[in-house]
């Protein structure tokens, strides 16, 4: 997948000025140089990473048989709709039956020894009996051996009853059907009735067809700016489409390939329904546009995840900023074409546009050229010290 970052007009008209107002060549002004005049304007400034994916179920789920036996009956087939907490499929119950009717006599056997075993217990440590005829028997004196065997035997009794309650709740647990564990629709049958299936088997695969994510893959140089939450947008290119998404997982560890370091990142994009509500509140004419829009898994899309955002803030040119001991400077154009070096303060930038947060003001003039900045001090042209500057192709650069 290709990684590129690209600059956003949000307010196109207003950047345009930056070249309009004052893009002229330094010879009409006498000066002999191939520079060029720019009028500083405020635009609004987009910072993004794009990528290439495919449309996938954010809900998708294999439903598979708790326990092992015949299937009795499977109820749906591929693309039929199904509710949350319908079954889809059953096995054949008779064995399950027999066994649970087994484990309940196992379960009151145990309870009716752990019973008699304290009751004997009892006895022995009161030096009496009960005949069989109801008549108390009275003993001369206790045996502390008979009396801690005794108390062995319920500490037996009592792991005896607790084994059977568990095997009990164990296949309780193991319900012979297969339910849907939300509304979807099934995207695969995997069984039919008389297949003989093993614990785990999977029945059917169903998936929410209203819910949809994209895979995509970062570059190690751009993987430092992306974060979960972060705000995203998907275009669906073949139905024309934007729709906006968020980042909902980023890979701790790398995919290498063929030496290429990447990360995996999951982002989660918005169902129609809850854009359409969104667009009918803001624009009920581009709402009517969705209505028989419908994703489908597999589609090809463009993902853009916004690292930064800047609005209705002074823009201009990075060939226009030259730096020099670490400070960044820009010619301006005074009255007469006279030229000012001017130290100003960058912001946000991406490959074309720097964010100035001081220095310059909205319709000032300045000059970017290969000899801009006149006499003095040698620059470097296309340097932005005085802040952080999110750099194509790379991390924050000072």
């Amino acid at each position: 997948m290709i990684h590129v970052k690209r600059v956003s007009y949000l307010a196109l008209g207003a950047l345009l000025l930056l070249s309009a107002a004052g893009c002229q060549r330094n010879e009409e002004a006498g000066t002999g140089t191939d520079a060029t005049d720019y009028t500083v304007a405020r635009g609004n400034l987009t910072v993004d990473v794009s990528a290439s994916g495919n449309l996938a179920f954010a809900s998708k789920e294999d439903l598979a048989f708790d326990m092992a036996g015949t299937v009795e009956d499977v109820f749906v087939d591929d693309g039929d709709t199904v509710a949350e907490g319908q079954v889809v499929a059953t096995l054949d119950t008779a064995d399950w039956e027999n066994q649970l009717r087994s484990l309940r006599i196992s379960l009151l056997s145990a309870q009716s020894s752990l019973k008699q075993a304290r009751y004997a217990l009892d006895e022995l440590k009161s030096g009496s009996r009960t005949s069989i005829t109801g008549d108390v028997v009275v003993r001369d004196c206790c045996d502390d051996e008979d009396i801690e065997l005794q108390e062995m035997q319920v500490e037996q009794a009592e792991m005896r009853l607790e084994d059977a309650e568990t095997r009990l709740e164990e296949h309780l647990a193991q319900n012979p059907e297969v339910l849907a564990p939300f509304d979807g629709f099934v995207t695969k049958v995997n069984a039919e009735g008389g297949d003989e299936v093993m614990k785990g088997s999977i029945a059917v695969t169903i998936a929410d067809p209203d819910r949809f994510e994209v895979g995509i893959l970062v570059s190690e140089n751009d993987i430092s700016q992306i974060v979960e939450g972060m705000r995203a947008t998907v275009t669906v290119d073949a139905l024309s489409i934007t729709l906006p998404a968020e980042v909902t997982y980023v890979a701790p560890t790398a995919t290498i390939s063929s030496g290429v370091v990447n990360y995996e990142v999951t982002i989660e994009v918005a169902t129609l329904e809850d854009y359409a509500a969104q667009v009918r509140q803001q624009t009920p004419a581009m709402a009517a546009t969705l209505e028989g829009v419908q994703l489908r898994d597999g589609l090809s899309v463009t993902v853009t995840l916004i690292v930064a955002e800047r609005t209705n803030v002074l823009l201009v040119p990075n060939s226009a900023i030259n730096t020099a001991g670490g400070r960044a400077f820009v010619t301006v154009v005074k009255e007469g074409s006279a030229e000012e070096r001017r130290e100003v303060t960058t912001g946000v930038s991406n490959w074309q546009f720097t964010e100035i947060l001081a220095g310059l003001t909205e319709g000032e003039a300045i000059r970017s050229g290969a000899t801009a900045g006149g006499a003095g001090l040698p620059f470097a042209q296309g340097g932005h010290p005085g802040g952080v500057v999110m750099m194509p192709g790379g991390g924050p650069r000072g």
